[in-house]
């Protein structure tokens, strides 16, 4: 019998049951004759350059990729080479940068403040009415910003300077503003618990007027918690009185992305941990990514999978081999026909690999588990169990393990076996008299970024009982 693997099952001290998604390992939609669906291994980190201090955010402009390493602009060109362009103060990572860019001038948010770099100068903006800025956003020929109270715009004939009398203000409820974004030319003004879109209809004022009817009843946490992803908006926030969870709006409607057990996770951090989340997206081979950054792991939203198979699809990333810890990429920029990120705990710059699943050389953990195995109360022996699987794209002959549960709390010593080694190609991934089960029983798989191997499908050879 075929035993699901995409997700599976745990036992919470609740008591609950709650879903267990792939760690580490990815699930793709495709039809393989074998299954409608497998798991495949997550780009591992690969450092080729040295920024400036820890990476904050950055961006492809003209062909470029531009990013803010610790207090500096710099560049990271094709050959890798690091050219600082100038100082844009901040230094940690929760100080992320916001970038934007108008027909001849990237902008860059930073520390409070507002740069523009024309290519050759970098510029801040020293007029005291622009205030502090919280975030930055262009349209139509303005570089909109915030403070948290008021949108203030820049003059359209020198964005160097403010006109106080050209303020504007989201002003639905009495939430501050936490972010700007722009979708199909509306500015989005994202507050704690409202959403206010804004259209440029001109004027000797604030030439932005809010859309009536096109409120939204929910909000974002943070600056950095959220994204424009697939036409609409994602962010992790809530309503008022309402938990947290992961929202898409567009057209003044909003539809939940996150499942049961991501709202159950997100309940685990505090409301200012939320805040400084990192939220963003990347489009990969078919696949619509939507990543959301928490302290101590990655949860990843797949929107193309999850269409396909028409359930939700989640994994989780990690760069730990025990337990969960901070996943190490952070600030994708598509340049040069490759994905560049970098790692938050260092100044390591670098590309995603397919073929090599470390993180920034340090291998790391996978992890999948199935749902629960039941013959309606009756037990059954378990002869074998047979992962299917792309083997042979191994750095090294390493072991792969199984282990079982029969109530969700205790679950059996690891049974490991080799996962043949480079090249081995028709290795089969097979465990032999695998006990038994009075009840139920769920079973899980854990191995390492050393074998680095898809899996399509899990087979199950079962001797019912009859009590």
């Amino acid at each position: 019998m075929e035993i699901p693997i995409l997700s599976g099952v745990y036992v919470d001290a609740d008591p609950r049951f709650r879903t267990l998604y792939p760690v580490n390992l990815a699930p793709v939609p495709v039809q393989t004759g074998i299954s409608n669906s497998y798991l495949k291994p997550a780009e591992g980190m690969v450092a080729e350059a040295v920024g400036l201090g820890v990476d904050r955010g950055g961006i492809n402009y003209d062909g470029i990729c531009y990013r803010a390493s610790g207090s500096k602009l710099i560049t990271v060109g094709a050959d890798n080479v690091v050219t600082v362009l100038g100082d844009i103060g901040g230094s940690t990572f929760d100080q992320h940068v916001r970038f934007d860019y108008s027909f001849d001038q990237l902008a860059i948010a930073s520390n409070g403040n507002l740069f523009y770099w024309d290519g050759a100068t970098l510029t801040q903006v020293t007029d005291v009415d622009l205030g502090t800025v919280v975030d930055m956003v262009w349209v139509d020929g303005y570089f909109m910003t915030t403070d948290g109270e008021f949108l203030v715009v820049t003059e359209l004939n020198d964005p160097t300077q403010v006109n106080p009398l050209k303020y504007g203000a989201s002003e639905i409820d009495p939430d501050p503003v936490v972010a700007l974004l722009k979708l199909r030319n509306e500015v989005h003004a994202l507050n704690r618990y409202t959403i206010e879109i804004f259209d440029n209809v001109g004027g000797d004022l604030f030439p932005f007027q809010r859309i009536p009817g096109a409120q939204i009843a929910k909000g974002c946490v943070g600056v950095q918690a959220c994204c424009v992803f697939m036409e609409a908006l994602a962010f992790v926030g809530s309503g008022r009185n309402e938990a947290p969870g992961v929202y898409m709006a567009a057209s003044a409607q909003t539809v939940k992305i996150s499942s049961q057990e991501i709202d159950t996770l997100l309940l685990d951090y505090t409301e200012a941990q939320l805040s400084v989340s990192l939220v963003e997206t990347r489009n990969d081979k078919a696949h619509e990514y939507l990543y959301v950054h928490l302290p101590d792991r990655t949860i990843v939203y797949d929107a193309t999978a999850s269409q396909a198979l028409q359930a939700p699809v989640w994994f989780t990333l990690t760069s730990s081999l025990t337990g969960f810890s901070q996943y190490r990429a952070r600030s994708f920029v598509w340049a040069y026909n490759k994905w560049l990120v970098a790692d938050p705990q260092s100044t390591a710059l670098g590309t995603f690999s397919d073929t090599n699943g470390a993180h920034w050389g340090t291998d790391v953990r996978w992890e999948f588990g199935t749902a629960i195995i039941y013959n309606t109360g009756m037990g059954a022996v378990f002869h074998d169990l047979e992962l299917v699987a792309l083997t042979g794209r191994v750095d090294a002959d390493t072991t792969i393990s199984t282990s079982w549960t029969y109530d969700g709390v205790a679950y059996t010593a690891a049974a490991p076996i080799a996962s043949g080694g480079p090249g081995d190609f028709q290795k089969r991934l097979c465990w032999r008299r695998q006990g038994k089960m009075r009840n139920w029983r769920l079973q899980r798989f854990q191995g390492d970024s050393r074998a680095h191997i898809s899996f399509a499908r899990l087979e199950a050879r079962i001797e019912p009982l009859m009590f």
